[in-house]
This record gives C-alpha cells, structure tokens and sequence, in this order.
C-alpha cells in the first residue's frame, strides 16, 4: 500500500459554533479506528510533532472516560472527557476540555466512512456553546496540531 499526501480540511461552520474536519486515510476504518482507541496507538500520533502524549486514563467504551496529558518544550497540557458512544470501527462520541479552560467543554463527533480499496474517510466535528469559544479553539494553534497530528497518524498507519 502506497501512502499520498491528503489534505486536512478544517471548516468553521456559519450557522453554529462547530468546527469540521475531514481528513482520508490509506487504510481501512479498522485499522483507523484503532489508532484512535488504543491509548499505546494514539500517543504515537496525536498533536504536533513536538508534542508527547501520556495517559492517566483511556477507557474507550460506550460509558468510558480518558484523560492525558501533552508535554511540550517543559510545559504540560491536560485534556479530559468521557465517551459518549463507540461502535468500532465507525463512530467516536465523546466530549473533550482542555483543562485550562475546565467551562469550555466541546462534544465531538468522529465518523470513519469506508471509502473501499483499503481507504476511509474521517468525517470529525466539535460543537461548542458559543461561537467566541469556537473562534478561540480555531485560534489555539489547533489547526498545526490536528494537521501534524494526521500526518503522524499516516505514517504510523503505514508501518502497522
């Protein structure tokens, strides 16, 4: 399986404090979706390049919660939530709060799509309650991060 180069597409939604992102993979929705729930996986990928991921908890089940930390140049980020909804291999609910701003919490919605040929398409959105709060997730440096993030996530999905 060759891997190309897809582009990250991150669109602010006009009508309501949501941010989308599509993103397609070399690799089946199996393979994509468990990247996304093995905590061992997705330390390996998540965030930018140079960021490292630990976790204290990754219960990724209907009903579960998580919480990790990114460690970056000294200084460590908190993020925690709890799973809404899993159903392998095709769809993540959950919520998600950066611990700095523990009233800011976004539900998010993850749909992996099979595209056939060993390829999918990841479908992620993140609702908000105010579009201020948006504006200030897009304006985080969240766009470096999910767009290295998948690029490490592509060539993770090449070597398993």
């Amino acid at each position: 399986m060759t891997t190309t180069a897809h582009e990250t597409r991150i669109d602010v939604d006009p009508e309501v404090p949501l941010v989308r992102i599509t993103r397609e993979f070399d690799a089946p929705p199996a393979k994509v979706f468990r990247a996304h729930t093995d905590p061992e996986l997705f330390a390996q990928w998540v965030g930018p390049r140079d960021t490292a991921t630990r976790f204290d908890i990754f219960d990724c089940r209907t009903g579960g919660s998580y919480r990790f930390v990114s460690v970056s140049d000294g200084e460590e980020y908190g993020f925690r939530g709890c799973f809404h909804e899993v159903r392998p291999d095709e769809l993540i609910v959950q919520t998600f709060t950066f611990e700095g701003d523990p009233d800011g919490v976004a539900l998010e919605k993850l749909v992996l799509e099979d595209l056939g040929d060993g390829r999918t398409r990841l479908t992620s959105t993140s609702l908000v309650d105010s579009f201020a709060a948006r504006d200030a997730f897009v304006a985080s440096g969240m766009e470096v991060g999910v767009r290295e993030g998948y690029e490490r996530l592509d060539e993770l999905l090449t070597r398993s």
